[in-house]
Protein backbone atom coordinates (compact mmCIF):
# COMPACT_ATOMS: atom_id res chain seq x y z
CA UNK A 1 0.00 0.00 0.00
CA UNK A 2 1.07 3.30 -0.90
CA UNK A 3 -0.05 6.09 1.66
CA UNK A 4 -0.30 9.38 0.39
CA UNK A 5 -0.40 12.17 3.27
CA UNK A 6 -2.27 15.56 2.72
CA UNK A 7 0.67 18.40 3.96
CA UNK A 8 -0.49 21.46 4.32
CA UNK A 9 1.68 24.42 1.99
CA UNK A 10 2.44 27.57 3.40
CA UNK A 11 -0.64 29.03 2.89
CA UNK A 12 -3.98 27.53 4.61
CA UNK A 13 -6.35 26.47 1.79
CA UNK A 14 -10.27 26.95 2.60
CA UNK A 15 -11.56 23.36 3.06
CA UNK A 16 -14.15 24.07 1.07
CA UNK A 17 -14.67 25.84 -2.13
CA UNK A 18 -17.00 27.91 -3.52
CA UNK A 19 -16.39 27.15 -6.81
CA UNK A 20 -15.34 24.36 -8.65
CA UNK A 21 -12.72 26.19 -11.13
CA UNK A 22 -11.20 24.23 -14.41
CA UNK A 23 -9.23 24.56 -17.09
CA UNK A 24 -10.68 24.31 -20.80
CA UNK A 25 -9.22 20.55 -20.62
CA UNK A 26 -11.33 17.63 -20.05
CA UNK A 27 -14.23 17.87 -17.81
CA UNK A 28 -16.21 14.95 -16.11
CA UNK A 29 -18.81 16.25 -12.80
CA UNK A 30 -20.26 12.55 -11.93
CA UNK A 31 -22.87 13.00 -8.90
CA UNK A 32 -23.43 9.46 -7.88
CA UNK A 33 -26.82 8.00 -8.85
CA UNK A 34 -29.07 5.64 -7.68
CA UNK A 35 -31.97 5.19 -4.60
CA UNK A 36 -29.30 4.84 -1.98
CA UNK A 37 -29.53 7.82 0.21
CA UNK A 38 -25.90 7.47 2.42
CA UNK A 39 -24.22 10.33 0.83
CA UNK A 40 -23.61 11.94 -2.87
CA UNK A 41 -20.28 12.29 -4.46
CA UNK A 42 -18.90 15.08 -6.98
CA UNK A 43 -16.30 14.17 -8.92
CA UNK A 44 -14.89 17.08 -11.32
CA UNK A 45 -11.60 15.89 -13.17
CA UNK A 46 -9.24 18.52 -15.26
CA UNK A 47 -6.90 16.23 -16.99
CA UNK A 48 -4.56 15.97 -19.66
CA UNK A 49 -1.76 13.58 -21.24
CA UNK A 50 -0.79 11.60 -18.14
CA UNK A 51 -2.03 13.36 -15.79
CA UNK A 52 -5.20 14.97 -13.35
CA UNK A 53 -6.49 17.08 -11.04
CA UNK A 54 -9.93 15.69 -9.46
CA UNK A 55 -11.83 17.91 -6.90
CA UNK A 56 -14.17 15.92 -4.98
CA UNK A 57 -17.52 16.90 -2.92
CA UNK A 58 -18.68 14.34 -0.41
CA UNK A 59 -22.42 15.29 1.41
CA UNK A 60 -23.73 12.99 4.01
CA UNK A 61 -27.20 12.47 3.70
CA UNK A 62 -27.22 10.00 6.55
CA UNK A 63 -26.64 10.15 10.41
CA UNK A 64 -23.81 12.22 11.20
CA UNK A 65 -20.48 11.23 11.14
CA UNK A 66 -17.28 12.16 13.88
CA UNK A 67 -14.79 10.86 11.46
CA UNK A 68 -15.73 10.06 7.22
CA UNK A 69 -13.81 7.32 4.81
CA UNK A 70 -14.89 8.01 1.08
CA UNK A 71 -13.79 4.92 -0.78
CA UNK A 72 -13.86 4.30 -4.78
CA UNK A 73 -12.03 2.06 -7.60
CA UNK A 74 -10.56 3.41 -10.65
CA UNK A 75 -10.93 1.18 -13.45
CA UNK A 76 -8.77 2.62 -15.08
CA UNK A 77 -4.65 3.04 -14.75
CA UNK A 78 -5.15 6.35 -12.82
CA UNK A 79 -2.41 6.19 -9.75
CA UNK A 80 -2.89 9.22 -7.16
CA UNK A 81 0.31 11.07 -6.54
CA UNK A 82 -0.80 13.71 -4.11
CA UNK A 83 -3.97 14.95 -1.60
CA UNK A 84 -4.77 18.02 -0.14
CA UNK A 85 -7.99 18.05 2.79
CA UNK A 86 -7.66 14.75 3.13
CA UNK A 87 -5.60 12.02 3.53
CA UNK A 88 -5.71 9.44 0.53
CA UNK A 89 -4.36 6.43 0.24
CA UNK A 90 -4.47 3.91 -2.72
CA UNK A 91 -3.78 0.07 -3.21
CA UNK A 92 -4.51 -1.14 -7.12
CA UNK A 93 -7.32 0.37 -8.44
CA UNK A 94 -9.26 1.01 -4.59
CA UNK A 95 -8.53 4.03 -3.28
CA UNK A 96 -9.86 5.46 0.10
CA UNK A 97 -9.69 9.67 1.58
CA UNK A 98 -10.31 9.94 4.76
CA UNK A 99 -11.05 13.28 6.62
CA UNK A 100 -8.68 15.82 8.25
CA UNK A 101 -8.80 16.88 12.15
CA UNK A 102 -10.40 20.39 10.42
CA UNK A 103 -13.46 18.34 8.13
CA UNK A 104 -13.45 14.80 9.56
CA UNK A 105 -17.15 15.70 11.41
CA UNK A 106 -20.08 15.55 8.63
CA UNK A 107 -23.71 16.56 10.08
CA UNK A 108 -26.51 15.06 8.42
CA UNK A 109 -26.33 17.31 5.14
CA UNK A 110 -23.10 18.20 5.86
CA UNK A 111 -20.30 18.17 2.89
CA UNK A 112 -16.64 18.02 2.73
CA UNK A 113 -14.23 19.18 -0.32
CA UNK A 114 -11.18 17.42 -1.31
CA UNK A 115 -8.71 17.43 -4.07
CA UNK A 116 -5.88 15.17 -5.56
CA UNK A 117 -3.50 14.67 -8.22
CA UNK A 118 -2.73 12.10 -10.21
CA UNK A 119 -1.48 10.26 -13.33
CA UNK A 120 -2.60 7.96 -16.04
CA UNK A 121 -1.36 6.15 -19.40
CA UNK A 122 -4.11 3.95 -21.03
CA UNK A 123 -7.51 5.23 -19.56
CA UNK A 124 -9.31 6.68 -17.05
CA UNK A 125 -12.38 6.88 -16.51
CA UNK A 126 -14.47 8.31 -13.90
CA UNK A 127 -14.98 5.67 -10.85
CA UNK A 128 -18.96 5.30 -10.15
CA UNK A 129 -18.29 2.81 -6.88
CA UNK A 130 -18.25 5.74 -4.16
CA UNK A 131 -19.09 4.49 -1.25
CA UNK A 132 -18.76 6.43 2.84
CA UNK A 133 -17.75 4.57 5.59
CA UNK A 134 -18.84 1.24 3.77
CA UNK A 135 -22.67 2.62 2.78
CA UNK A 136 -22.89 3.42 -1.08
CA UNK A 137 -23.34 7.02 -2.06
CA UNK A 138 -26.70 7.70 -4.36
CA UNK A 139 -29.06 11.04 -4.86
CA UNK A 140 -30.28 11.59 -8.39
CA UNK A 141 -29.24 15.19 -8.29
CA UNK A 142 -26.71 16.89 -11.07
CA UNK A 143 -24.13 19.50 -10.77
CA UNK A 144 -23.28 21.17 -13.38
CA UNK A 145 -19.95 22.75 -14.60
CA UNK A 146 -19.18 26.05 -13.23
CA UNK A 147 -17.84 29.33 -15.88
CA UNK A 148 -14.21 28.88 -15.75
CA UNK A 149 -12.49 32.15 -15.13
CA UNK A 150 -11.70 34.05 -17.92
CA UNK A 151 -8.19 33.63 -19.77
CA UNK A 152 -7.10 35.01 -22.67
CA UNK A 153 -6.85 32.58 -25.59
CA UNK A 154 -3.87 30.50 -26.26
CA UNK A 155 -0.89 32.70 -28.58
CA UNK A 156 0.46 30.62 -31.57
CA UNK A 157 4.25 29.68 -30.70
CA UNK A 158 6.76 31.21 -32.32
CA UNK A 159 7.61 29.06 -35.73
CA UNK A 160 11.42 29.00 -35.07
CA UNK A 161 13.41 27.89 -32.19
CA UNK A 162 16.24 29.01 -33.67
CA UNK A 163 18.40 31.48 -30.78
CA UNK A 164 20.53 33.26 -33.02
CA UNK A 165 21.32 36.70 -31.88
CA UNK A 166 19.77 36.33 -28.41
CA UNK A 167 21.66 37.68 -25.23
CA UNK A 168 21.74 33.47 -23.99
CA UNK A 169 21.63 30.84 -26.72
CA UNK A 170 23.31 27.93 -25.48
CA UNK A 171 23.31 24.31 -26.20
CA UNK A 172 26.57 23.48 -24.02
CA UNK A 173 28.06 21.73 -26.81
CA UNK A 174 31.53 24.65 -25.92
CA UNK A 175 31.77 22.69 -21.84
CA UNK A 176 35.04 21.04 -22.09
CA UNK A 177 35.26 19.72 -18.48
CA UNK A 178 32.53 18.28 -15.92
CA UNK A 179 32.68 21.89 -14.25
CA UNK A 180 30.52 24.48 -15.82
CA UNK A 181 32.97 27.00 -17.36
CA UNK A 182 33.14 29.93 -19.74
CA UNK A 183 29.75 31.74 -19.81
CA UNK A 184 28.53 29.46 -17.14
CA UNK A 185 29.22 28.95 -13.35
CA UNK A 186 28.61 27.27 -10.48
CA UNK A 187 26.58 29.23 -7.79
CA UNK A 188 24.93 29.05 -4.05
CA UNK A 189 23.25 32.17 -3.81
CA UNK A 190 22.11 32.37 0.02
CA UNK A 191 23.90 29.32 1.46
CA UNK A 192 25.42 26.16 -0.19
CA UNK A 193 25.08 22.44 0.99
CA UNK A 194 25.17 18.69 -0.64
CA UNK A 195 23.34 19.82 -4.23
CA UNK A 196 25.81 19.34 -7.06
CA UNK A 197 26.16 21.32 -10.56
CA UNK A 198 27.80 19.49 -13.60
CA UNK A 199 28.34 18.80 -17.20
CA UNK A 200 26.97 15.89 -18.45
CA UNK A 201 27.62 13.91 -21.53
CA UNK A 202 25.31 11.27 -20.88
CA UNK A 203 22.15 13.33 -21.07
CA UNK A 204 21.03 16.13 -23.70
CA UNK A 205 18.19 17.23 -25.47
CA UNK A 206 20.38 17.94 -28.49
CA UNK A 207 23.77 17.29 -29.03
CA UNK A 208 25.89 15.66 -26.34
CA UNK A 209 25.90 17.68 -23.23
CA UNK A 210 23.65 19.34 -21.03
CA UNK A 211 23.79 20.48 -17.70
CA UNK A 212 22.44 18.45 -14.52
CA UNK A 213 21.88 19.64 -10.91
CA UNK A 214 21.70 17.04 -8.37
CA UNK A 215 19.21 19.00 -5.68
CA UNK A 216 19.13 18.05 -2.30
CA UNK A 217 16.41 18.91 0.34
CA UNK A 218 16.71 21.74 3.41
CA UNK A 219 16.43 25.46 3.55
CA UNK A 220 20.25 25.74 3.13
CA UNK A 221 21.02 23.69 0.56
CA UNK A 222 21.23 26.08 -2.93
CA UNK A 223 23.39 24.92 -6.14
CA UNK A 224 22.78 26.31 -9.52
CA UNK A 225 24.06 27.40 -12.32
CA UNK A 226 24.76 30.67 -13.38
CA UNK A 227 24.93 32.34 -17.31
CA UNK A 228 27.31 35.23 -16.86
CA UNK A 229 25.10 37.28 -19.60
CA UNK A 230 24.49 40.62 -18.03
CA UNK A 231 20.04 40.57 -18.46
CA UNK A 232 19.36 43.93 -17.55
CA UNK A 233 18.95 45.40 -20.76
CA UNK A 234 16.82 42.89 -22.21
CA UNK A 235 13.08 43.54 -22.89
CA UNK A 236 10.83 45.56 -23.03
CA UNK A 237 9.69 41.62 -22.73
CA UNK A 238 12.29 39.37 -21.56
CA UNK A 239 11.71 35.99 -23.22
CA UNK A 240 13.55 32.62 -21.76
CA UNK A 241 12.95 29.21 -23.41
CA UNK A 242 14.54 26.44 -22.13
CA UNK A 243 14.41 22.31 -22.28
CA UNK A 244 14.22 20.79 -19.07
CA UNK A 245 14.10 17.35 -18.13
CA UNK A 246 13.97 15.92 -13.96
CA UNK A 247 13.65 12.35 -12.44
CA UNK A 248 10.69 13.54 -9.06
CA UNK A 249 7.71 14.69 -9.56
CA UNK A 250 7.75 18.05 -8.08
CA UNK A 251 6.41 17.88 -4.69
CA UNK A 252 3.57 19.31 -1.99
CA UNK A 253 6.33 21.46 -0.78
CA UNK A 254 7.71 24.88 -2.29
CA UNK A 255 10.81 24.18 -4.25
CA UNK A 256 12.67 26.40 -7.02
CA UNK A 257 14.41 25.11 -10.34
CA UNK A 258 14.81 28.20 -12.26
CA UNK A 259 15.89 31.95 -10.28
CA UNK A 260 16.06 35.38 -12.05
CA UNK A 261 17.33 37.94 -9.74
CA UNK A 262 15.55 41.23 -10.14
CA UNK A 263 16.42 44.88 -9.01
CA UNK A 264 12.73 45.52 -8.68
CA UNK A 265 13.01 43.48 -5.59
CA UNK A 266 16.49 45.07 -4.76
CA UNK A 267 18.15 41.77 -6.01
CA UNK A 268 15.88 39.05 -4.47
CA UNK A 269 14.52 36.65 -7.07
CA UNK A 270 11.70 35.57 -9.44
CA UNK A 271 11.48 32.10 -8.97
CA UNK A 272 10.06 29.26 -11.04
CA UNK A 273 9.51 25.66 -9.40
CA UNK A 274 6.50 24.51 -7.67
CA UNK A 275 3.95 23.71 -4.95
CA UNK A 276 1.12 21.21 -4.26
CA UNK A 277 2.51 19.07 -7.29
CA UNK A 278 2.05 21.84 -10.18
CA UNK A 279 4.68 25.05 -11.36
CA UNK A 280 4.19 27.98 -9.91
CA UNK A 281 5.79 31.51 -10.12
CA UNK A 282 6.88 32.58 -6.72
CA UNK A 283 8.52 36.36 -5.68
CA UNK A 284 11.06 36.20 -3.06
CA UNK A 285 10.58 39.78 -1.48
CA UNK A 286 6.76 39.50 -0.45
CA UNK A 287 6.65 35.33 -1.23
CA UNK A 288 3.95 36.12 -3.79
CA UNK A 289 2.49 33.20 -5.72
CA UNK A 290 1.37 32.39 -9.51
CA UNK A 291 -1.18 31.02 -8.85
CA UNK A 292 -2.49 31.02 -5.89
CA UNK A 293 -2.25 27.95 -4.05
CA UNK A 294 -5.82 27.36 -3.70
CA UNK A 295 -7.08 23.78 -5.10
CA UNK A 296 -8.89 25.80 -7.77
CA UNK A 297 -5.86 27.78 -8.49
CA UNK A 298 -3.38 24.71 -8.49
CA UNK A 299 -5.80 23.26 -10.89
CA UNK A 300 -5.32 26.13 -13.16
CA UNK A 301 -1.41 25.37 -13.25
CA UNK A 302 0.17 22.20 -14.92
CA UNK A 303 3.17 19.68 -13.01
CA UNK A 304 6.15 19.32 -14.65
CA UNK A 305 6.52 15.75 -16.55
CA UNK A 306 9.28 13.33 -15.38
CA UNK A 307 11.74 11.68 -17.15
CA UNK A 308 10.93 13.60 -20.92
CA UNK A 309 12.48 16.77 -22.05
CA UNK A 310 9.79 19.38 -22.12
CA UNK A 311 10.39 22.81 -23.81
CA UNK A 312 9.64 25.22 -21.03
CA UNK A 313 8.93 28.98 -21.96
CA UNK A 314 8.67 32.32 -20.14
CA UNK A 315 7.63 36.13 -21.50
CA UNK A 316 8.37 38.65 -18.36
CA UNK A 317 7.23 41.89 -18.86
CA UNK A 318 9.61 44.80 -17.72
CA UNK A 319 7.31 47.91 -18.29
CA UNK A 320 4.09 46.17 -16.69
CA UNK A 321 3.66 43.49 -13.66
CA UNK A 322 2.71 40.82 -16.29
CA UNK A 323 3.91 37.52 -17.11
CA UNK A 324 2.98 34.00 -19.49
CA UNK A 325 3.84 30.52 -19.32
CA UNK A 326 4.34 27.94 -22.08
CA UNK A 327 4.72 24.05 -21.17
CA UNK A 328 5.55 23.10 -25.11
CA UNK A 329 2.83 24.88 -26.94
CA UNK A 330 -0.01 25.20 -24.07
CA UNK A 331 -0.42 28.73 -22.81
CA UNK A 332 -0.69 27.79 -18.96
CA UNK A 333 -4.06 29.90 -17.39
CA UNK A 334 -2.61 29.60 -13.97
CA UNK A 335 0.63 30.77 -14.54
CA UNK A 336 -0.36 34.19 -16.75
CA UNK A 337 -0.99 37.26 -15.15
CA UNK A 338 -2.14 40.43 -16.82
CA UNK A 339 -3.39 43.82 -15.54
CA UNK A 340 -7.30 42.12 -14.20
CA UNK A 341 -6.98 40.51 -11.29
CA UNK A 342 -8.01 37.41 -11.45
CA UNK A 343 -9.60 35.16 -8.50
CA UNK A 344 -7.77 32.24 -8.04
CA UNK A 345 -4.74 33.34 -10.24
CA UNK A 346 -3.03 36.23 -9.58
CA UNK A 347 -4.25 39.03 -7.19
CA UNK A 348 -2.04 37.92 -4.75
CA UNK A 349 0.35 38.94 -7.69
CA UNK A 350 -0.82 42.09 -8.88
CA UNK A 351 -0.62 43.25 -5.20
CA UNK A 352 2.88 44.28 -6.42
CA UNK A 353 2.86 47.12 -9.27
CA UNK A 354 6.06 47.67 -9.76
CA UNK A 355 7.41 45.83 -13.11
CA UNK A 356 10.05 42.87 -12.63
CA UNK A 357 13.75 43.58 -14.04
CA UNK A 358 15.42 40.93 -14.10
CA UNK A 359 19.29 41.03 -14.49
CA UNK A 360 20.59 37.34 -14.51
CA UNK A 361 19.40 33.58 -15.17
CA UNK A 362 20.19 30.97 -12.80
CA UNK A 363 19.29 27.04 -13.45
CA UNK A 364 19.45 24.81 -10.28
CA UNK A 365 17.47 23.69 -7.35
CA UNK A 366 16.39 25.43 -4.00
CA UNK A 367 14.06 23.32 -1.81
CA UNK A 368 12.29 25.07 1.79
CA UNK A 369 12.33 22.14 3.62
CA UNK A 370 11.84 18.97 1.52
CA UNK A 371 12.35 17.43 -1.84
CA UNK A 372 15.53 15.98 -3.77
CA UNK A 373 15.61 16.25 -7.70
CA UNK A 374 17.80 15.62 -10.12
CA UNK A 375 17.57 17.91 -13.14
CA UNK A 376 18.92 18.46 -16.73
CA UNK A 377 18.64 21.82 -18.51
CA UNK A 378 19.33 22.12 -22.40
CA UNK A 379 19.29 24.84 -25.58
CA UNK A 380 18.91 27.31 -23.32
CA UNK A 381 17.87 30.95 -24.47
CA UNK A 382 17.18 34.64 -23.35
CA UNK A 383 16.24 37.54 -25.56
CA UNK A 384 14.06 40.25 -26.61
CA UNK A 385 11.92 38.26 -29.25
CA UNK A 386 9.79 35.19 -29.10
CA UNK A 387 11.49 31.89 -29.15
CA UNK A 388 9.87 28.53 -29.81
CA UNK A 389 10.75 25.14 -28.57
Amino acid sequence: MRALLARLPRRPWTAVLTAAVLSASALTVLPASGAETGCRVDYTVNKWADGYTAQIKVTNLGPALDGWRLSWTYTGDQQVTSAWNATVTQTGGSVVAAGTSWNGALPTGGAAEFGLQGTWRSADPAPSDFTLNGVPCGGDGTTPPTTPPTTPPPTTPPPSADCAGAVICSDFEDQTGSAPSGDWRFTAPDCQGTGTAAVDTAVAHSGSRSLRVDGRAGYCNHAFVAATADLSSVGPVMHVRMWVRHTTALPSAHVTFVSLPDTSQSGRSLRVGGQNGALQWNRESDDATLPAQSPAGVALSRPLPTGSWQCLRFAVDTTAPGLDTWLGDERIPGLHADGVPTQDIDRQWLARTTPPRPTALRLGWESYGTGDDTLWFDDVAVGSTPIGC
